[in-house]
């Protein structure tokens, strides 16, 4: 069903979401590694609470946490703390 959270969506995002992190680790714009380093943080504790609640087979929470993770890249990619370009990872402009 399209409106369940499956463990291969779950599975999904998590790669996503990984690969989008390891990303934005690796073109940190010059000036910025205090808000990088603040954004990675928070993304790196979502994916651990997402991992907790995957763990626990709570996969609504789990899905919820990975969003959030997401949210961060992508504010960080809008405002101008990461340079990059991967329309597939991210919301670029």
């Amino acid at each position: 069903m399209k409106n369940e959270i499956t463990k291969e969506k779950l599975e999904k995002y998590f790669d996503l979401t990984s690969r989008g992190l390891k990303k934005v680790r690796e073109n940190i714009i010059k000036g910025k590694g205090k808000e990088a380093g603040e954004i990675v943080e928070m993304v790196s504790n979502y994916l651990s609470d997402a991992r907790h609640f995957e763990k626990k087979k709570d996969w609504v929470d789990a899905f919820a946490a990975l969003n959030y993770a997401h949210g961060w890249l992508d504010c960080g990619v809008r405002t101008g703390v990461f340079d990059v370009s991967d329309r597939d990872l991210f919301t670029v402009r």
